[in-house]
């Protein structure tokens, strides 16, 4: 689908999930921003069953380890045909396995992310993956952090949530995202609303008072850059 932007058609960013778990996306991913995004042809989100690619009666895509051990290993060559397939010729595109011994994903990875026209991300489960994924079909391997999750579903709604807020149009109010990117992140300070006084705890005079310059100072001493 293309996405009239401003007088200029704009190819929307692709998101292609690999798993096993394919449901697990639906209730999330038909919410908020995110379905809104989609129906406009700002993000083409997909998610791909793996045992589409098995090549087995079966629908078979795990194995046990060699070597022995518990639990079973995602084979190497579904995954490896179901990316063959998906990843589009010509197309600035990342395909990116989910790991605890990955590089860290934050904000700056977010925005490499939102440049691409392609991002393809695989779910590992069970036991692990076979480790030639990495090297055959990965780009990069990739951790939201020092814990070790069930599989990679989570960690691709985070990447897709993190990437999709910093496309054109996705946020709706295009300086909201603008103006609070500063210094290669994203600047987050303390927020309040209504009632001015709750349990004591008061929202600061400064932000009552209606003066716009004294208020930008004091979001800069407390704001922090998140890279």
């Amino acid at each position: 689908m293309l996405y009239l932007y401003s007088a200029v058609f704009i190819l929307p960013m692709k998101f292609d999930i690999i798993t096993i778990f394919p449901d697990i996306f639906d209730s999330y991913f038909s919410e908020s921003l995110l379905v809104k995004a989609n129906e406009k042809g700002l993000i083409d989100l997909k998610v791909h069953n793996l045992r589409d690619w098995s090549g087995s009666p079966h629908k078979t895509v795990d194995g046990a380890p060699y070597g022995g051990g518990g639990g079973m290993v995602l084979k190497v060559e579904p995954i490896y045909r179901a990316v063959e397939e998906i990843r589009e010729e010509g197309k600035r595109s990342k395909v990116i396995l989910f790991s605890p011994r990955g590089k860290k994903f934050n904000q700056k990875k977010a925005g490499e992310y939102a440049s691409l026209d392609q991002l393809i991300m695989i779910c590992g489960r069970y036991e692990g993956i076979d480790e030639r994924v990495k090297s055959l079909v990965a780009d990069e391997v990739v951790s939201l952090g020092n814990f070790v999750l069930m599989g990679g579903e989570i960690p691709a709604m985070a990447v897709v949530e993190s990437v999709s807020r910093l496309l054109k149009g996705v946020l709706g109010n295009e300086n909201f995202l603008e103006e609070r990117i500063r210094e290669g992140g994203i600047v987050e300070y303390p927020q309040y609303t209504r009632p001015e006084e709750f349990k004591g705890k008061k929202v600061p005079s400064v932000l009552l008072s209606g003066n716009h310059g004294k208020i930008e100072k004091w979001r800069e001493k407390k704001k922090k850059i998140i890279g």
